[in-house]
């Protein structure tokens, strides 16, 4: 079968997400934690609608509730209780899969960096000449530990062997099997009715279909990525933290690739979908959460966070500065030291340098704003916008309490506070009058240092 039959054959996806997850001792299930701002089961998924299933099952034992809520109706569920192996969760799958007819990857919620282009040289190889009764994904890691060993010739099969079972000479084997299987709908199912659970674990393993389908004399192959680190499964915290980690470093050399300048890549956190164009320079200790595109000739400096912003072009950002979702900085602006902006538009050419907050508003272009400027969105039950016109100038210590419009080129004078719209070209000044007593400090300090004496 060649190349053009293969991408006619329908593709079905099985997941295995039933697993207990008591190593990550955490009451949340253990492939709803975050890798890079989202979900590890997340990742999977993008891969696997890559190449657009027709249908997508997962397999779901404890806590499968919150998986429905995060999952919805992208994905049928199947219920795997009680839990007795990695064969016995695929069999699951079976009443959702019926009438189907076409390939089966099978995958794992907690191996969630297996790529597409892997995905899809799994169901390549099945449909080869050969015609194999099951395709395996295998690796070879740098210390192959305790994992499951595939005896091969070339990548023909000979044999599949749990770690627990192996003999001595097999555990001396360094192809490990990642887990991830293909197979015709077909064939894995028939097979599956086969498996026993005559094993150490007294568990049906998946990978025996493979030695139950060589022992009735057809070929089965095995492919091999390249990447050892796209199978990592994770199971505890430790292991989250080194996921995590590896995942930042390939995040890290994409960017520096791209042309973007990290001062200190180690010390940079990005998103699973943070965007930032050639010529951007990132400082040290900058984390970019879900939702950021940064363009070209911004400046993003050291301890910022972002995120569900968008940064333009020339943009200045900190030194500590917190961009919130809905934050826009528009060409050539800036944002500096301890400002915070949500939900706010700054326009091009404004300011905003130092201790502020910009909360659901459009500042103007050109507008500058002064230190330890509020904007009072909030009144305990709605939020309230806050326009500033262009070329606006917002003096130091001013609280605009929305909903307010200040004009262009208007000037609000420092320490005002105003509820009342700014005309264009006005000038605001919200001040109580100005008390003067000559000499009243002088006669205050006499009197409380005598009395300071008198108590010693």
């Amino acid at each position: 079968m060649n190349e053009a039959d293969t991408q006619h054959r329908p593709i079905a996806a099985i997941i295995l997400a039933a697993g207990k997850g008591t190593r990550m001792k955490s009451s949340r299930h253990k492939v709803l934690h975050d890798v890079g701002g989202r979900p590890m089961i997340e990742h999977l998924l993008a891969s696997v609608e890559a190449l657009a299933p027709a249908s997508l099952v997962t397999i779901v034992g404890e806590a499968r509730e919150q998986l429905h809520d995060q999952l919805g109706k992208r994905t049928q569920f199947a219920v795997q209780e009680p839990q007795l192996g990695t064969g016995h969760a695929v069999q699951q799958a079976k009443d959702a899969l019926n009438g189907f007819s076409g390939d089966v990857l099978v995958l794992y919620g907690d191996v969630p960096f297996v790529s597409t282009s892997t995905m899809r040289a799994m169901v390549d190889r099945l449909n080869a000449a050969d015609s194999p009764a099951a395709v395996v994904l295998g690796f070879e890691p740098a210390n192959p530990l305790r994992y499951g060993r595939v005896i091969a010739s070339g990548d023909h099969i000979e044999k599949m062997v749990e770690w627990k079972d192996a003999s001595e000479v097999e555990r001396g084997c360094t192809t490990c099997n990642s887990g991830l299987l293909a197979a015709r709908a077909e064939d894995l199912f028939a097979l599956l009715d086969r498996v026993s659970n005559d094993n150490a674990q007294d568990e049906y393993y998946l990978p025996d279909i493979v030695n139950i389908a060589i022992a009735d004399g057809r070929n089965c192959a095995i492919v091999s990525t390249d990447t050892p680190d796209e199978v990592i499964g994770i199971n505890s915290r430790a292991e989250l933290a080194a996921a995590e980690l590896q995942w930042q470093n390939l995040k890290r050399a994409d960017a520096m690739e791209a042309g973007v300048t990290l001062r200190a890549p180690e010390c940079v956190y990005f998103s699973y979908d943070t965007q930032i164009a050639s010529d951007v320079v990132v400082e040290p200790h900058v984390v970019f959460g879900p939702g950021v595109t940064v363009e070209t000739g911004a400046h993003i400096k050291a301890f910022s966070h972002l995120e569900g912003a968008h940064v333009g072009e020339d943009v200045e950002v900190g030194p500590y500065a917190r961009l919130r979702p809905g934050a826009v900085l528009e060409k050539g602006s800036k944002v500096g030291n301890f400002v915070e902006i949500k939900k706010a538009t700054i326009g091009e050419g404004a300011k905003a340098s130092h201790l502020s907050y910009i909360g659901d508003a459009t500042v103007g272009a050109d507008a500058n704003i002064g230190a330890g400027t509020i904007t009072c969105n909030y009144d305990g039950y709605f939020k309230h916008k806050t326009e500033i016109g262009p070329r606006a100038f917002i003096g130091s210590n001013s609280a605009l309490v929305a909903p307010v419009k200040i004009g262009a080129d208007a000037i609000v004078a420092a320490g005002s506070t105003v509820s009342r719209d700014v005309g264009d070209g006005e000038l605001r000044m919200v001040r109580a009058e100005q008390l003067v007593k000559p000499g009243w400090a002088d006669r205050f300090h006499d009197t409380m240092k005598k009395k300071k004496a008198e108590r010693k």
